[in-house]
């Protein structure tokens, strides 16, 4: 049985991905508020492990989740990325003609704006979660509110689903992190399968200094798939860069980390994994 730490509720896309990357294993959700708490819940229980978005293809990265991440100390383990779908559904007896709101996450009222615009009727009201919109609604038999969510969680809180993929952009995903304490990290992957891994580190405040890194990257053959920057707060104009990095050897991954860390200041490794297939 593997307890998984999450934000948000059951059904939700943290749930429907924590169940698609542990597919066929026993699988315990923690279910939490915050992405602040899901981190906690690895802290206050070693053995738990958590499933954390970081970056949508329409929205961007998630970057507070960048600095939850190298602030806790955990380590990233897997990835999995997740087609975003959403429906908008509300309690069997209501109707297109009885609804005044909907509900959701406001990153899901914003990948279907053009949805929304075409019901300019429903007044759209931003909560915590898409699929604790809709276990709200049921909950309390809320008539008269809609949530949007996946199709799954509004069955699952008996709700009926009004409309099916009403998201703007139908190529729209959601990468996830798979995050551990970092003692555990061997028994959830073998090192020498990886093919990814995510880097942090600091940059001295010279000329050139980003590019040296890239170009020694580049001479080992290591492909630069992200690079996510960030200020250092009570540090003007000096940055941490957050990287992702995959390769094909993973001697010459590591020959290529020895290579800049001294380049660098306070560089990390945050995790080394098995690139997601999708």
């Amino acid at each position: 049985m593997k307890r998984i730490a999450i934000q948000g509720e059951r059904g939700s896309f943290h749930d429907i991905a924590a169940h698609q990357y542990f597919k066929d294993e026993q699988v315990q959700l923690i279910c939490c508020a915050t992405f602040e708490k899901v981190f906690e819940e690895i802290k206050n229980d070693p053995t738990v492990i958590a499933l954390v978005a970081i970056e949508n293809t329409i929205a961007g990265s998630l970057l507070h989740n960048y600095e939850l991440l190298r602030d806790s100390g955990t380590t990233v383990v897997g990835e999995h990325k997740l087609h975003i779908e959403h429906s908008i559904c509300c309690l069997p007896d209501d109707s297109w003609e009885t609804l005044t709101e909907v509900h959701s996450h406001p990153v899901a009222l914003m990948q279907c704006r053009g949805f929304l615009s075409g019901h300019a009727a429903l007044k759209a009201v931003e909560a915590e979660d898409t699929a604790g919109a809709a276990e709200e609604i049921s909950l309390h038999q809320q008539h008269g509110r809609a949530a949007i969510c996946h199709k799954d969680a509004a069955r699952l809180y008996g709700m009926k689903v009004l409309e099916e993929q009403i998201e703007d952009n139908k190529h729209n995903y959601t990468r996830f992190l798979v995050v551990c304490d970092e003692r555990k990290a061997d028994f959830l992957r073998p090192v020498d399968q990886t093919n990814k891994a995510s880097l942090v580190f600091s940059l001295p405040h010279s000329e050139g200094s980003l590019s040296k890194v890239l170009t020694i990257l580049s001479f080992y053959d290591i492909n630069l798939t992200k690079i996510q920057s960030l200020p250092i707060i009570g540090h003007e104009w000096e940055y941490l860069f957050y990287v992702d990095v995959t390769y094909d050897s993973l001697i010459r991954y590591r020959q290529s980390i020895d290579a800049i860390t001294p380049l660098t200041k306070e560089l990390r490794i945050l995790g080394e994994y098995v690139e997601s297939e999708k």
